[in-house]
């Protein structure tokens, strides 16, 4: 599954619920079974969506890093002090 595909099917989910939570808070009771019903399902997608998202970042980052790299001379560090004992 595609992080747009994972994003698409989070949005209906949560319009789905934003509706049913209407419907319950009004007394209809099947509406709050698919309420808890929908909230389980979006744990899951939630998961998903973290999963791949992290796996963007990571492609994302490590195609920037393939670019090359401009080279610049490297400075020589003073030297260091012997401490006497």
């Amino acid at each position: 599954m595609a992080l747009k595909d994972t994003t698409t099917q989070l949005n209906e989910l949560l319009d789905c619920v934003q509706k049913d939570l209407e419907k319950g808070t009004r007394g209809n009771k099947a509406a709050t079974q698919r309420v808890r019903v929908a909230t389980i399902e979006l744990a899951k997608l939630a998961k998903v969506y973290r999963k791949e998202s992290i796996a963007s970042e990571k492609r994302k980052r490590s195609a920037s890093k393939r670019k090359p790299a401009k080279k610049v001379a490297a400075k020589k560090a003073p030297a260091r002090k012997k401490a006497k004992r």
